[in-house]
């Protein structure tokens, strides 16, 4: 008799941890359906399905958070490559222009995410407004930042360009999701 009921409930447990994880599933790709790379949404933001769920506000915080973190990353990398003063001539401006750009590109979206983590129903259209243009700012920093490096070759700068193109997809998608955000009113602060 023990047997079969620690059988049921093994049985149990396990539907229930599969019906979490499809929620889970779910509620990333439902987040990540109005961005532009959905596949690197969902890839990037999985981690965050239990704690946003259906949390228009939660979902844009993760999006922006992790875009910072990928933007760190890149800045490192650029500096590294600086250092290592393999880039010449028009590459090595082209270099120091990105690195501003990425500097200027994280400066706001960290603006971004205070606003975000200090969302009020009464200001919330003139908070989102800054948000959407600080994103879109930082958008287009990056972007900057490859077309400084337009036409050149070798293998130094395909790299490089390759670690700030994610970084653009990255914060397209952040942007997505802050547009969403704003989209959904006052509402969205706590869950839509």
């Amino acid at each position: 008799m023990n047997i079969i009921v620690t059988f049921i409930l093994l049985s149990w447990l396990t539907n229930l941890g599969t019906s979490v994880s499809q929620n889970g599933k779910r509620y990333v790709e439902d987040a990540c359906s109005v961005t532009h790379y959905r596949d690197l949404c969902i890839r990037s933001l999985a981690s965050f399905s239990n704690t946003a769920k259906r949390n228009p506000c939660m979902w844009a915080r993760a999006g922006v958070s992790v875009t910072i973190s990928e933007a760190k990353r890149v800045a490192q990398y650029l500096i590294r490559v600086k250092k290592q003063r393999h880039m010449r001539g028009k590459n090595r401006v082209a270099l120091s222009d990105c690195i501003e750009c990425i500097q200027d590109s994280l400066d706001n979206l960290h603006r971004s995410l205070d606003v975000l983590r200090k969302l009020s129903g009464r200001t919330f259209d003139a908070q989102m407004s800054d948000v959407t243009t600080w994103m879109s700012t930082s958008l287009t920093d990056e972007e900057t930042c490859l077309d400084g490096f337009e036409g050149q070759r070798g293998n130094q700068v395909r790299m490089l360009r390759s670690q700030v193109q994610n970084v653009t997809y990255i914060t397209s998608n952040a942007l997505a999701l802050a547009a969403k955000l704003a989209s959904t009113g006052a509402g969205g602060i706590n869950g839509a």
